[in-house]
């Protein structure tokens, strides 16, 4: 998908669409604690006009704060006993308006300021993160003729990042971004054919308070255009783009072909490449990033079996990718020219992620069963070993039973065991973890909910020395009209 839609989407896209007004006034809400201490609160309301020059509009706030646990445990860099928690608060909105039939303009914005605790040594002072997030974006959606749709949007996204680790001056730094971005997205239609035509335009700008102040920016253009084609049984897509930026004109594109057996049956075979520059945290963070990292590229091919019928759904893909200056997370950082001691983000020369998924879900009567196994070899090619923190098993089962007001479920993640470093010498245990849940309906407008995660209290570890939940429980009202 990174074809169409840009560097972000190599590993695909999860595509959210935000609340829209609809008429009349709408209200929802829901408040919730847990056993972490944990308080949360949200309000939204949304609605619509009638006429012919329709407004809608969609408005919402939430508020979540938690004492939380250590984040490091004995052995950890900073270790502190100490619980770390956060504060996280948000207000968000979305307001169109309907110019003509087809034609409409918008706007919408989202705010989010957290505070995060996390453990840099012992002692009195609340280290922590304040971080700022602003995006706000206006746009014009046009239906030119019957089969043309062209969408213009500009958007503006600010990340303001501080670590304060001690009163004076100098336990604080700062990083800052700022992206300014201009897309214009055709879409034309030609009988079950669809084109689509794509030019994008990003500045990304960052400052940081690091040991040399810096302000840098760069500039991509690019221009993209996909083809899907439907004959019959089979399935055809194609698409090509071009980022042009500081790393010169780098050409990426994808190839894809299905058939549609009947009764259900599907396969499926894709070949694509992708292209990724380091993201301004990976080139400046203070203590994180590196200026030497390069951008990755990569090639990637799949196969894939979908069978969907009689209340079954089944999937079986093999997957291939090959890497070269993968961006990874390397503890402790092979670079070592600056004295830093933790991690940091760090180019892989060339690795290759192979594997195979099975998937499944079915519903028998009022009880869903869902299952999804995944085993694959992820691999740095120069020195043999396994990447560091990704296990080459893994599984996720799910199991929900809903009868009148009442449903239950279940879910069981299960990881294979990891190395929590490049040399393969740190292993971390694999792990399985149980979360149950249940939710009541008490009327049209109001459910409670129930969840308790973790729940046989497993002690597990992500990376070395680092925390996670333990056994929580979770309460909570909504409300929704």
């Amino acid at each position: 998908m990174s074809t169409l839609y840009g560097a972000d989407a190599i590993g695909g896209v999860v595509q959210i669409f935000t609340r829209k007004g609809e008429a009349g006034l709408n209200a929802t809400g829901s408040i919730g604690v847990d056993s972490e201490s944990t308080r949360q609160a949200s309000a939204n309301i949304a609605g619509a006009s009638g006429g012919e020059h329709a407004v809608s509009y969609a408005f919402g706030a939430g508020h979540e704060e938690s004492d939380g646990f250590s984040a490091t445990k004995p052995g950890a860099f900073g270790y502190n006993p100490d619980d770390d928690g956060y504060r996280r608060s948000n207000v968000h909105g979305r307001l169109t308006l309907a110019i003509a039939p087809g034609h409409e303009a918008g706007a919408q914005f989202l705010h989010s300021r957290l505070h995060a605790q996390y453990d840099s040594g012992a002692g009195s002072y609340d280290v922590h993160n304040e971080q700022d997030l602003n995006t706000a974006s206006i746009f014009v959606s046009n239906q030119f003729t019957e089969n043309w749709r062209s969408v213009v949007q500009l958007a503006r996204s600010e990340d303001k990042l501080g670590s304060f680790t001690s009163a004076a001056a100098s336990g604080a730094s700062q990083i800052d971004t700022r992206q300014d971005e201009l897309t214009w997205q055709n879409t034309i239609s030609f009988g079950s054919d669809t084109l689509q035509l794509l030019y994008g335009h990003r500045k990304e700008e960052v400052a940081s308070s690091s040991t040399r102040a810096l302000g840098r920016e760069r500039i991509t253009n690019s221009y993209a255009a996909a083809y899907a084609l439907r004959r019959e049984r089979h399935l055809f897509d194609v698409s090509a783009r071009q980022d042009r930026s500081i790393y010169g004109a780098k050409n990426t594109g994808a190839l894809g072909y299905g058939y549609a057996f009947g009764g259900g049956l599907r396969a499926t075979a894709s070949l694509g490449s992708s292209f990724r520059a380091p993201t301004f945290n990976e080139l400046y963070y203070p203590g994180y990033g590196l200026e030497t990292n390069r951008p990755e590229r990569g090639r990637n091919a799949e196969l894939g079996l979908r069978y969907d019928g009689h209340g079954v759904q089944l999937d079986a893909t093999w997957f291939r990718n090959r890497l070269s200056d993968m961006i990874v997370s390397a503890t402790p950082c092979p670079d070592q020219r600056d004295g830093r001691t933790g991690s940091c983000a760090y180019n892989v020369a060339s690795a290759t992620l192979e594997g195979v998924n099975l998937s499944g879900a079915t519903r028998i009567g009022a009880l869903r069963l869902r299952g999804s196994l995944d085993w694959q070899d992820p691999r740095d090619n120069g020195t043999g070993k396994r990447l560091a923190r990704r296990a080459a098993k893994h599984a996720n089962f799910g199991a929900e039973y809903g009868t009148g007001k009442l449903k239950t479920g279940a879910e069981w993640v299960v990881s294979g065991e990891r190395y929590d470093d490049a040399a393969n010498l740190r292993r971390l245990g694999g792990y399985g973890l149980l979360n149950l849940y249940a939710t009541w309906q008490l009327g049209a407008d109001f459910s409670l909910l129930a969840r308790v995660n973790n729940a046989a209290d497993k002690n597990y570890e992500l990376a070395r020395n680092y925390g996670t939940g333990g056994r929580s429980w979770f309460a909570g009202l909504r409300y929704g009209m």
